[in-house]
C-alpha cells in the first residue's frame, strides 16, 4: 500500500473513532428510531430533488460529490384527435413490418400513413423507401418535412408485430432517442394500427411507453463535469383512449419509473461516494418523504450483534465503514393488511472478494460498485410504492448494507461464522460473501411474520453464464408464487428463468467441521448458492430467490439498468387487495 494511501486510512480510521460515542446519525421513523453511532458532524448531507444523497467532498475518497441536476417533468397526455391536426415538434408513428406495405404505385395501403403521406404531397413513402426503411425493429427515421403541424415526422419500427409491455417500452426509449437529437420540447406518439389492440392492451400500451420515454430521455450525468439537460416537457398519446384509466395508468408510468431511476442513480454511484452509511441514509430518505405509510429502522454492528447476526457482521469485519442493516416498513393508509411481504436485496457497496481477491481478466473488479444491485431494486421498488399506496398489503424492505474488503480484522479462508438462525458456516472463499449477508437478512425477514419473500441479489458469475446477461435466474420451491411473480414479469416485460432447486447439489455443500460451506464446486454454481439461501428460509415462507448478476448492468449503455423494480412493483400491486 502506497504511504498516501495508509496515511489515508490511517485518517478515516481516527476520525471515526473519536466520534463513535458521541455523535449518531437520525434515522427518520414512525414507530420506532435506531441510533447508528459512528458518524463524524464533519459528514454534512444535502439531497437533490429526487433524493439522491450527496456527500459532501470533504467526506469522500477523491473530493467526489455527484451534481445535483434538476430534470424537468415530462407531462404526458391522452388524446383522440387526427394526427394530421397536432401541432408540434415531433409526431413520432410506429409502424411494424406490415404497415409499410405499399401498393403497385409505391404509395402506403395503411391509413394512417396514406393520410400523412397525402397531406406531405407523396414525400414520405418517397423518403421511407430512399432510406430502405421496412418497419424492423431497431429502425427508425425522423424527416422534416413541410405540410403538417408537426415540425417532425418521424417512423419507428416495431417488427412483425407489437403485442407486449416491452415492445412498447422500446417504442417509447426510441421516441427519446428522437426528441434528443432534435432537441424537441414536445412529442406526439401513435400507432399507425391499433385495431387490434383491446382497451386494456392500450391502457398497458400507453403506460410502456410513457415509461420507456421517462427512462429513455434520463442520463445519468451526475459524475460527470458538464451535463445536457433534456428539454423534451411534454409527451401526447393519441388513439390509445382517453379518460380516467389512461390517465391513472400514465401516472403510474410516471411513479415506477422514479423508482426505477434511483435504483439507477444508486447502482451507479461509486463505492467512495454510495458507502452502506450513504445507502441507509437514501432508505431514510424514502421513509421520511412517505411517511404517512412507511418507516425506518436502521441497525448498527452493536445492534446486529445482539441480534447474533455473525454470517453478515463476518463480511462486514474487513471493512473501514462500519455496516448498516436496514429495514423499511409500508403500512397501507386505510385499513388493515391481508398479506405481509418480505423484499430483501442484498446491498455489498463494494466487493473486491476479500483474501479471496477478484483478480484475473473478467473478474470485474472495477465495476463492484454494482453489487448492491438487489439493495437498488428494493430500494427503488420502495420509492415507487410510496407514491403509488397500495391498500390491503404490508411490505417490509431489508437490506443488510456493508462493503467486503481486506484488512486484518477480516474474515479469512477457513473461518466459522454462525448465522442469527444458529448454523454454522465454514468459509471457503470470501467471495462468496452476498450470500452470507443474505443468510441473516432472510431470517431476520421471516422473523417478521411474513407470508412471502422475494430476495434479489448479483449472487453468481455462474448464472450469467446461464443464461447470458439480460435474463435473471429465479429459483423456488413454490409453484403459486412462481406463477405470481412470472404473471408481474409480463406486465413489467422483464426477462426471468425459472432454474431448479435441485436437492442432490447440497452434497458439495456440506462442511466436515460446520453445518455447510458458503460454496460448492464450479458445476451448478448459481444453483448451490440457492440452495445455501434456502437453510435461512422458514419453510412456513413462501420464498422466491432472484439471480440478477447478468440483467443489473448493461455493458452497451455503460450503466445501470434499474432491473426488478417494475416486477416488484407489480408483484406488489397483484398481492394488494
Amino acid at each position: 500500500m502506497a504511504s498516501s494511501a495508509i496515511v489515508a486510512s490511517l485518517a478515516t480510521s481516527l476520525s471515526v473513532a473519536s466520534t463513535s460515542s458521541s455523535s449518531s446519525l437520525l434515522v427518520f421513523t414512525k414507530l420506532r428510531s435506531a441510533t447508528v453511532p459512528g458518524f463524524s458532524s464533519r459528514l454534512c448531507f444535502a439531497f437533490s430533488r429526487r433524493g439522491t444523497t450527496r456527500l459532501m467532498a470533504h467526506a469522500t475518497l477523491g473530493l467526489t460529490k455527484p451534481n445535483q441536476i434538476d430534470f424537468p417533468k415530462i407531462s404526458f397526455a391522452a388524446k383522440e384527435i387526427n394526427v394530421v391536426e397536432w401541432k408540434g415538434d415531433i409526431l413520432a408513428v410506429g409502424v411494424t413490418e406490415k404497415d409499410m406495405a405499399k401498393d403497385e404505385n409505391s404509395k402506403f395501403q395503411n391509413s394512417i400513413l396514406k393520410m400523412l403521406d397525402a397531406q406531405l404531397g407523396g414525400l414520405l413513402s418517397e423518403a421511407s423507401s430512399e432510406e430502405d426503411f421496412t418497419g424492423k425493429p431497431g429502425q427508425s427515421t425522423v424527416l422534416r418535412l413541410p405540410g403538417l403541424g408537426s415540425k417532425r415526422v418521424g417512423l419507428i419500427g416495431l417488427g412483425q408485430s407489437a403485442s407486449s409491455p416491452a415492445d412498447f417500452r422500446g417504442l417509447g426509449e426510441s421516441v427519446a432517442a428522437a426528441a434528443k437529437a432534435a432537441k424537441a420540447s414536445n412529442v406526439a406518439v401513435a400507432l399507425a394500427s391499433s385495431e387490434g389492440l383491446s382497451k386494456q392492451s392500450k391502457l398497458t400500451s400507453a403506460s410502456a411507453i410513457a415509461s420507456g420515454t421517462v427512462l429513455g430521455i434520463y442520463e445519468d450525468s451526475r459524475y460527470k463535469s458538464e451535463s445536457k439537460k433534456p428539454v423534451l416537457k411534454s409527451v401526447d398519446i393519441i388513439g390509445f383512449g382517453t379518460g380516467p384509466e389512461i390517465e391513472e395508468k400514465l401516472k403510474y408510468a410516471e411513479d415506477v419509473s422514479s423508482g426505477v431511476i434511483l435504483g439507477r442513480e444508486l447502482v451507479n454511484s461509486p463505492a467512495n461516494v454510495l458507502t452502506p452509511a450513504v445507502l441507509a441514509e437514501e432508505a431514510s430518505k424514502i421513509a421520511s418523504t412517505y411517511s404517512d405509510v412507511f418507516s425506518a429502522t436502521i441497525l448498527d454492528a452493536e445492534k446486529c450483534k445482539e441480534l447474533k447476526m455473525g454470517s453478515y457482521l463476518g463480511v462486514a469485519a474487513a471493512s473501514a465503514n462500519p455496516p448498516h442493516f436496514i429495514h423499511l416498513c409500508y403500512k397501507p393508509p386505510g385499513g388493515p393488511a391481508k398479506v405481509k411481504l418480505g423484499l430483501v436485496g442484498k446491498g455489498l457497496t463494494f466487493d473486491s472478494g476479500g483474501y479471496n481477491i477478484k483478480t484475473g481478466p473478467g473478474c470485474s473488479i472495477e465495476l463492484m460498485k454494482f453489487d448492491m444491485g438487489g439493495s437498488g431494486a428494493v430500494l427503488g421498488a420502495a420509492k415507487a410504492i410510496g407514491q403509488i399506496k397500495p391498500p390491503g398489503v404490508e411490505v417490509h424492505f431489508i437490506v443488510a448494507a456493508c462493503e467486503n474488503m481486506i484488512s486484518g480484522t477480516g474474515m479469512r479462508p477457513g473461518d466459522i461464522l454462525t448465522a442469527s438462525n444458529g448454523k454454522t458456516i465454514e468459509v471457503n472463499n470470501t467471495d462468496a460473501e452476498g450470500r452470507l449477508t443474505l443468510a441473516d437478512a432472510l431470517v431476520y425477514t421471516c422473523n417478521l411474520g411474513v407470508d412471502k419473500i422475494i430476495d434479489l441479489a448479483t449472487l453468481t458469475g455462474a448464472c450469467v453464464v446461464a443464461l447470458g446477461p439480460s435474463i435473471a435466474g429465479v429459483f423456488t420451491p413454490s409453484d403459486d408464487l412462481a406463477k405470481e411473480v412470472f404473471a408481474a414479469t409480463e406486465a413489467s416485460g422483464e426477462k426471468i428463468w425459472r432454474l431448479p432447486l435441485e436437492e442432490s447439489y447440497w452434497e458439495s455443500m456440506k462442511s466436515g467441521v460446520a453445518d455447510m460451506v458458503n460454496t460448492g464446486g464450479r458445476q451448478g454454481g448459481s444453483i448451490t448458492a440457492a440452495l445455501f439461501l434456502k437453510q435461512f428460509v422458514s419453510d412456513k415462507v413462501q420464498w422466491m430467490h432472484i439471480d440478477m448478476a447478468g440483467p443489473v448492468w448493461s455493458d452497451k449503455k455503460h450503466g445501470a439498468t434499474g432491473f426488478g423494480i417494475s416486477t416488484l412493483v407489480e408483484w406488489v400491486l397483484k398481492n394488494s387487495s
